[in-house]
């Protein structure tokens, strides 16, 4: 059982890292739109490629962190076991990348307002016990911040309008991260409830995953015309951001996985919307987004459930 100071040492590092990868893969698929798996790919990557990096001055991750040849030489229970977390968890951040890219910063939250109240949703019909009404009230009350978010408002104009697939892969984004918060804790045991072998096996199978779709929806078209001598096609926020998301990325791996295990999924997901308001502060800021008050109203009533 996790202290207190240690659950909020984990959930805070969570929140600071998620904040910083939010922002900085905005600004990377606002300079490359066109190419959002290989963005996501070269993040998974490079975080697999940092967890072998520092079991090399680390013992005790050297432990943790499986060679590659695990990938044919486990065993079939390990692979039943995990397949459905790493598929769930690499469909999740396909949806997310999409729905930040198609978004501004400061609505993002708002897109992806139903993740705690699917994550109550999904985590009572699981463990099959009914949530509390304290509970359920607290969820009513975040998703009626998501409705106001969306609903059409006369302070939004065309210019900042939100499509309606943006919305759909918001939905999609929150749908698939509550099922991998409720995931995460069932395939724990199946890695001696290590979070540094877990981060290994997402990532690897992430990266596995999306290395057929890269070609397939055409992006590796575009980075096949890039000219590496001008750097035409590719530009440099685009490398930069990558390394510094890459990684960002494994921080947040690995601070995830360890906010789900050392307190639950729907704790998890509190702490995540606790930093919305925050979030979209730094939104305005950074980005010059507009601050309806339709969207102002949102957040305030989905931190106001959060709380």
């Amino acid at each position: 059982m996790a202290s207190p100071t240690q659950v909020v040492a984990v959930v805070s590092f969570y929140m600071v890292a998620a904040l910083f990868m939010v922002f900085t893969n905005k600004a990377v698929l606002t300079s490359s739109p066109s190419l959002p798996l290989t963005f996501l790919f070269i993040q998974l990557t490079i975080a697999v490629l940092l967890l072998h990096f520092t079991s090399i001055f680390s013992s005790r991750i050297r432990k943790q962190v499986p060679s590659v040849s695990a990938l044919w030489k486990e065993t079939d229970a390990k692979w039943t076991a995990l397949w459905p977390v790493l598929l769930i968890n690499v469909v999740g951040l396909i949806f997310n990348t999409l729905c930040l890219r198609d978004v501004e910063a400061t609505f993002f939250q708002i897109a992806r307002g139903l993740v705690l109240p699917l994550t109550i949703l999904i985590s009572s019909f699981h463990t099959s016990s009914a949530p509390s009404l304290r509970v359920v009230f607290c969820a009513a009350l975040v998703s009626s911040g998501f409705i106001l978010g969306v609903a059409p408002s006369l302070d939004i104009g065309s210019s900042i309008a939100v499509s309606k697939k943006s919305l759909f892969f918001g939905f999609l984004s929150s749908l698939f991260i509550a099922l991998h918060a409720v995931l995460v804790k069932e395939s724990l045991p199946a890695v001696e409830n290590s979070a540094i072998t877990l981060a290994w096996w997402s990532n690897i199978g992430g990266a596995l995953f999306l290395f057929p779709l890269i070609p397939m929806t055409g992006e590796l078209g575009v980075i096949m015309e890039t000219d590496w001598t001008t750097g035409a096609g590719i530009n440099s926020m685009f490398v930069t951001g990558s390394a510094m998301t890459g990684f960002v990325g494994f921080l947040l791996c690995i601070a995830g996985l360890l906010s789900i295990k050392v307190t639950s999924p729907v704790t998890h997901m509190f702490s995540s919307a606790a930093r919305s308001v925050l979030q979209t502060l730094l939104g305005v800021w950074i980005f010059s987004d507009i601050l309806t008050v339709a969207r102002a109203g949102s957040l305030l009533v989905m931190t106001g459930g959060t709380m």
